[in-house]
């Protein structure tokens, strides 16, 4: 006989499992940085690798059309500069569905490479590495493209999910 509690750890073991396959689906695109654990929530938080073109929010767009229903935002304070995708993977979510929604993913992303850049005109407002500003207490700060800030945040991101830690992402 099946106990409850034996029910649920199957259940969201099924759920880690569907999450991996979609992790691991996004990974081989090479379009994205996962930013989620693996641990914990059956979840998966990414981004793009490149960001220069188009963004999180043009993908989540345009997979609305296939019927997903992906949010995408950006990370709180310190970090607001990232954008993420995130897929909470519930009970109902099987392989095929993971798949299926790697393959859009896929096939979304083929269709913006193709489209005109809609950052291109937010581009010339980052401010540069170059630009140095002077602080009340008269030392000189660097100012950091979006990029570059994005690229910390990711590492940093990185170095949190490889430490042992339990709980939730």
């Amino acid at each position: 006989m099946l106990t409850l509690y034996q029910g649920y750890k199957r259940i969201m073991e099924n759920c880690l499992e569907n999450a991996r396959v979609l992790r691991e689906g996004l990974e081989k695109t090479g379009r994205f940085d996962i930013v989620s654990k693996d641990k914990g929530v059956p979840l998966v938080a990414f981004s793009l690798k490149d960001s220069s073109k188009h963004t999180v929010f043009e993908i989540a767009e345009s997979l609305r059309r296939f019927g997903w229903i992906i949010p995408a935002y950006t990370m709180p304070a310190n970090a607001q500069h990232i954008a993420v995708l995130r897929v909470v993977v519930r009970e109902d979510f099987n392989r095929s569905l993971a798949e299926r929604l790697v393959s859009h993913i896929d096939q979304v992303m083929k269709e913006t490479d193709s489209l005109p850049s809609r950052v291109a005109v937010q581009a010339s407002r980052i401010v540069t590495v170059d630009e140095t500003q002077d602080n009340m207490d008269g030392k000189k700060t660097v100012k950091k493209s979006s990029r570059e800030i994005q690229e910390e945040v990711t590492l940093y991101w990185r170095r949190l999910a490889s430490e042992k830690r339990t709980g939730a992402c």
